[in-house]
């Protein structure tokens, strides 16, 4: 599931521990940054990087999945709401 707005997307996404955080979050932003300049090009030329180095990751805690999904939205409205 995702969430967002012209400068941040947030994900709920099920990993393997073994896996890491730090690899699906490489491979998300490369895969995104690939797709995005095949259908955008200007964007090779206007952007040297489509995304920063950071990001921020929390665990869900066991917490229902139907309260996560929840949360996700209220972000969504808090950013509105600041604009």
């Amino acid at each position: 599931m995702e969430v967002g707005d012209e400068n941040h997307v947030h994900l709920l996404l099920s990993l393997d521990p073994q896996f890491g955080v730090h690899r699906a979050v490489k491979r998300f932003k490369g895969a995104t940054s690939r797709y995005l300049r095949l259908e955008f090009p200007y964007l090779k030329q206007r952007l040297p990087s489509l995304w920063t180095n950071s990001y921020f990751v929390s665990t869900s805690g066991g917490a229902p999945l139907a309260k996560i999904k929840e949360y996700i939205q209220n972000q969504k409205r808090s950013e509105k709401g600041r604009q």
